[in-house]
């Protein structure tokens, strides 16, 4: 399988928002105060003009099978940006996509003027914590800025280097 990592065009509007409903359905996460109810899992290119952001998506033979990206949520402290919506289909996953993917994002935030990035996720998500750790992430006791994920429950932060 020949993969492709480049930025969000607005054709990927739809095969983007049915990938990550569907990986969230597989993980059980599908209810409300997670993406799978956010408006803007729908319109994740328009939601990624906003100064300050970039997504990436991940596609095979046309096929969108992930993505991921960096937000400036409101409510986050100057010079902080939010890793977004990575989500990687199952056939990508433990293939070093995720982590060539949050790599991008590191350079991208740098690049942006960014110093720390901060997530919010779930234990149940317990592949994608660990990379998250491995990454270089570390646990926070509260949540920062103003996501509207009410449901995420573990909140981690990485200082850019």
């Amino acid at each position: 399988m020949s993969i492709r990592i480049r930025q969000i065009e607005q054709k990927d509007n739809p095969k983007i928002a049915a990938t990550i409903r569907s990986i969230l359905t597989e993980h059980g996460m599908n209810k409300p105060g997670t993406v799978y109810t956010d408006p803007t899992t729908n319109a994740l290119f328009e939601l990624f003009q906003t100064k300050g952001s970039f997504y990436w998506v991940v596609e095979s033979d046309e096929t969108i099978l992930g993505g991921c990206g960096i937000y400036p949520t409101t409510g986050l402290k100057n010079g902080c940006v939010e890793l977004v919506k990575l989500y990687l289909s199952k056939e990508l996953r433990g293939k070093g996509i995720g982590r060539q993917l949050m790599k991008l994002c590191d350079v991208k935030a740098k690049t942006l003027g960014y110093e720390t990035i901060y997530l919010e996720s779930m234990p149940e998500l317990n592949r994608a914590v660990h990379l998250y750790r491995k990454m270089g992430y570390e646990t926070l006791k509260t949540p920062m800025g103003n996501s509207g994920h009410f449901a995420c429950n573990l909140w981690m932060q990485k200082k850019l280097s």
